[in-house]
């Protein structure tokens, strides 16, 4: 790995990698805030954070303030890109397709699948990497915003045990439901409607391996709220299945960092109850 960025803050340092990715078959970046609890030697809880469409790995660890948060609480928080980058890795116009939009699935077809795999990586190598590499432990938790919402909620809900929780702010709950969804899930993984569903959190929920209890925040004035985020489907599909859902809408927020950054605190301290 080589350190491409790093600064103190709060007391930690925020520093940026880059790293070569046999999962995806390209390099990428993240970023990784270390607590000043860090120092002292002890194994710390991870956080590991999913952003949204067109974002990188700067616009959580530059927006959100969540570091303010992580310190006071211990927890290391890890922020990869959305999508694997490089001139030999696919895209298409648009911002929804392709680089920046990675929907942290497994693509199937061509031209994506040699390197848009980005579940396989968040699941399994960049833990594995990040519990090599830094003074982290297995306690893991997970959240994301918007498609890393989407990402979050499918991460946590199909690997029953790996996460000790997790949350979302304004998640893609029912992605084969919705245009940029539908979009994205046509191009990765083909026609096929019923290969959908394996990246579906509201299909997901019925047949959960455990009931980790869901935490999403929706901001009520949020553009997208209708057309593409629909979080009154994960309720519903909560409700039939009797999984644990706290879905908090709030009033006059939008789909922005500003939103991120006014709930983050209450995100950390919710994991750092899980993570304790």
């Amino acid at each position: 790995m080589q350190r491409i960025e790093h600064r103190a803050c709060f007391g930690g340092w925020q520093d940026v990698y880059r790293h070569r990715s046999q999962v995806l078959g390209c390099d990428m970046t993240l970023g990784v805030y270390l607590p000043p609890q860090a120092q002292d030697g002890a194994r710390l809880p991870v956080l590991y954070w999913l952003s949204g469409l067109t974002c990188t790995e700067q616009n959580f660890i530059t927006k959100a303030g969540a570091q303010r948060y992580a310190a006071e609480h211990g927890i290391i928080l890890v922020a990869p890109d959305t999508s694997p980058r490089g001139d030999d890795v696919a895209d298409a116009e648009g911002y929804d397709l392709g680089k920046g939009a990675g929907f942290y699935l497994n693509a199937t077809q061509a031209p994506w699948a040699p390197h848009y795999r980005m579940y396989d990586y968040v699941v399994g190598e960049l833990p594995a990497l990040v519990e090599a590499r830094f003074p982290a432990s297995d306690a893991r938790a997970i959240s994301g915003h918007s498609m890393g919402g989407h990402g979050a909620l499918v991460i946590a809900l199909r690997n029953p045990g790996r996460y000790r929780s997790v949350s979302a702010f304004s998640p893609i709950v029912a992605p084969s439901q919705v245009p940029w969804g539908e979009k994205a899930f046509a191009a990765y993984l083909g026609q096929d409607r019923d290969a959908w569903l394996q990246y579906d959190a509201t299909a997901l929920v019925a047949g959960a391996g455990e009931r980790l209890p869901l935490l999403v925040d929706q901001g009520d004035a949020d553009e997208f709220l209708e057309p593409q985020l629909r979080p009154q489907l994960l309720r519903d599909a909560c409700a039939a299945a009797g999984h644990p859902l706290q879905l908090r809408m709030q009033p006059g927020y939008d789909h922005s960092y500003y939103f991120i950054a006014s709930f983050i605190g209450e995100h950390i301290a919710h994991h750092a109850r899980a993570l304790a």
